[in-house]
């Protein structure tokens, strides 16, 4: 770096990195400042130059870090960049490109050897490389202790105070970076940090009156989605020589800023994902994510998470709390906007989940807009391409379906919500559907694919919460929507008796049955004469009673000889043995979604009817099984109730005829025949010590999502490379 190197393969002998990590102390007013911060740097975007960028860092670091007792080098580099910060303001109103250059530059070398120094030393070994002065070996003063308090002050007040320019875009972005990567010591830990240094400058002292206008300002960044200005926008003209970018200081040719930091660069072509986004917007809001999951100190609630889960809209006139001392305001249909448009990204959906799940001002908001549907189609493509997201995206997607689906004016709003050819939605031709319609047909897809490929219990419960809140509330279903609902209750009713055979007749090797079941679609294509069926049909009410008296018994029974059958007592047990349980469990919470509908809304759902009566053969066997023969009693009354009428009315039906029939039956049904069960409502609630869940989530987001910032994963100890 310097005025003489603008490349990364020159770093390492570059002279004046050379000095500033050599055996010379070097004053505050040493002249050698403006040389060594008189650079143009294209800082790298791809994982190989950034690599490159972190081994020359590497060898810089080294130095320093034996040298810096005696000279206190990094410590005056750092008080040069907090002397030129506080004309910042004032520069960039001035329109004074050289001095906010050279300050950009200051912070971006001050970056660099932070990210290294973090990963490679305690924070208490890093807190004495900040105390170190120019005086005798091994000596330092008691005045400097606090220059990480001042720096990091100095940071936070850069990015809430300075205007955001073209010429401020860089310093700023800059500065946000170099907050994530103080905090980054999360990374180099396998234990969550609980008391942490860094955290403790952040939650108390200077830096704790910055705190609301700090989010605010981050939030804002990612609002807005400011794109970093284009490479052509240099005010003077550029030199270039044997492929650097050489400014020189007595010249005047002192600007060239955006080729410090520009995504792509001169002389690079940016990648088209990287090219269409805001560096800005994003590693503002993986700083507010951060900041947001710091554990709570001791004596101190989390001050940024408190600012998250308090602040208001700009049209809210009613007085903050006093129990609320880091509120804010802000403009709620800019962020409404900001996060219909940005669901795409991991980070944008957990801080929509964040906010719905932690501020009831924004939840409030949100369940109030008339355009819900735009918020949650991008929720619902999520889910829909569960195969290409990770999984923790597809929790945080389902986890804010179940908390919408906890208030029912959404569950009755969702099918007013008209929507016309769903071009994503590949399993059938949607030209005209309900939002709510959809919402059931992608959640069943959801679960029937972590049924058959992750088989993760937190999901598929979760899911089938979200139906069960919204079942009440089900209105004019979709023919194929109905018709998902029982298809999917049957393809489990049908491995249900498929696991029962298996373990009372398990050397039957019904060959027919296994077929049926390993090519049934995914459109729940009936299966009506099955042979093991036919057979536990003939014997299902004295099985039944017998499973309602010694279930357990029987199980463990039936268990044990198929263990004998393996041949060992170590052998795991088929998996059809342990899914029986499972399986159970998906049943009765599929009947409880149809019971529910049936009695709060049979009249507006024909469609769920007519499936039901289709299917009717299956439903009946499990009349009388003991884990589900009292949420069959209203199913079986009204199988009963319009198969007669159906019958009264004759052969060879049309479509059209069977559902008049089922409309005018669904108004002569008496409702006091329906047995009332307790309102199905389920709400979300974190497990204890999310934080051993999210910390390492927002972390895997950092080191995979933030613009040129790279970290050796060999490492990292918060999470596996597989885990982000």
């Amino acid at each position: 770096m310097g005025a003489n190197s603008s490349s990364i393969s020159e770093l390492p002998e570059n002279e004046y990195l050379k000095k500033l990590s050599g055996a010379e102390p070097i004053s505050e007013n040493d002249p050698f400042w403006n040389q060594l911060l008189s650079f143009s740097f294209t800082t790298p975007t791809n994982s190989a130059d950034l690599k490159l960028l972190e081994e020359a860092t590497i060898s810089v670091c080294k130095s320093l870090v034996e040298k810096n007792p005696r000279t206190g080098n990094l410590g005056s580099l750092i008080k040069v960049f907090l002397s030129r910060t506080k004309e910042l303001k004032i520069s960039a109103e001035c329109q004074n490109h050289l001095f906010i250059w050279q300050a950009h530059n200051a912070l971006f070398i001050i970056c660099c050897l932070l990210k290294v120094f973090i990963s490679r030393m305690s924070e208490e070994e890093l807190q004495l490389h900040f105390t170190y002065e120019e005086k005798a070996p091994g000596s330092y003063g008691t005045e400097c202790e606090d220059l990480i308090e001042e720096l990091l002050c100095c940071l936070i007040q850069l990015i809430v105070e300075i205007p955001l320019l073209d010429i401020t875009y860089s310093i700023s972005l800059e500065a946000v970076t170099t907050l994530i990567v103080f905090l980054s010591c999360q990374l180099f830990h396998k234990e969550i940090l609980r008391e942490s240094i860094i955290h403790k400058y952040l939650m108390h002292g200077r830096c704790l009156p910055y705190t609301s206008r700090l989010v605010k300002t981050l939030l804002y960044n990612f609002i807005r989605q400011e794109r970093s200005p284009p490479p052509g926008t240099h005010v003077f003209q550029q030199q270039t020589d044997g492929g650097g970018l050489l400014y020189g200081i007595a010249s005047g040719v002192a600007t060239g800023l955006w080729t410090v930091f520009t995504l792509g660069g001169v002389g690079s072509k940016p990648s088209p994902q990287l090219e269409q986004c805001s560096p800005l917007a994003n590693q503002s809001l993986l700083l507010l994510l951060v900041l947001a999951n710091l554990t709570d100190a001791p004596d101190t609630p989390n001050p940024y998470r408190q600012a998250i889960m308090s602040f208001k809209n700009t049209q809210d006139s009613t007085a903050f709390s006093s129990s609320s001392p880091h509120a804010f305001q802000i403009n709620f249909n800019s962020l409404y906007t900001a996060l219909c448009e940005q669901q795409k990204s991991d980070q944008a959906t957990l801080l929509l989940y964040m906010l719905l799940h932690q501020n009831g001002n924004v939840r409030t908001y949100v369940l109030a807009r008339t355009d819900i549907e735009n918020l949650v189609l991008p929720i619902l493509e999520i889910l829909y391409h569960v195969e290409e997201r990770n999984s923790h995206h597809v929790y945080m997607a389902l986890i804010i379906l179940l908390i919408l689906t906890e208030d029912d004016g959404f569950n009755r709003s969702i099918h007013e919500v008209i929507l016309k050819n769903i071009t994503w939605y590949a399993e059938r031709v949607l030209t005209e559907i309900s939002l709510g319609s959809l919402l059931i047909l992608v959640v069943i897809r959801t679960i029937q694919y972590n049924m058959t490929r992750t088989r993760d219990k937190y999901l598929h419960t979760n899911c089938l919460a979200a139906l069960a809140n919204m079942s009440a509330q089900f209105r004019s279903l979709h023919q194929y929507a109905a018709q998902r609902i029982i298809s999917y209750t049957c393809r489990h009713l049908r491995r249900y008796v498929y696991v029962l055979d298996k373990l009372y007749f398990p050397h039957s090797h019904c060959s027919t049955l296994q077929h049926c079941f390993s090519t049934l679609s995914d459109n729940g294509e009936e299966l009506l004469s099955l042979t093991c069926s036919h057979i536990l049909r003939s014997y299902a009410a004295s099985l039944f009673s017998l499973l309602s008296k010694k279930h357990n018994k029987v199980l463990e029974q039936a268990t044990q000889s198929l263990r004998g059958s393996l041949g060992s007592n170590d052998s795991p047990l088929p998996d059809y043995a342990q899914d029986l349980n499972v399986i159970e469990e998906v049943i009765r919470m599929m009947l409880e979604i149809i019971n529910s509908c049936l009695t709060n809304s049979l009249h507006h759902n024909p469609n769920l009817v007519y499936a039901l009566l289709y299917k009717r053969d299956l439903f009946e066997q499990f009349r009388t099984h003991p884990s589900f023969q009292d949420i069959m009693q209203n199913i079986d009354l009204v199988i009963s109730f319009f198969s007669s009428r159906l019958e009264q009315a004759g052969a060879e039906l049309s479509v059209e005829r069977v559902l008049e029939i089922i409309k005018q039956g669904a108004v002569a049904l008496p409702k006091d025949r329906l047995r009332k069960f307790p309102e199905l409502k389920f709400k979300y609630v974190e497990e204890e010590q999310p934080e051993e869940f999210f910390i390492p989530y927002v972390w895997s987001l950092v080191y995979n999502s933030a613009v040129a910032l790279y970290w050796n994963p060999h490492d990292i100890q918060l999470f596996t490379m597989d885990s982000g």
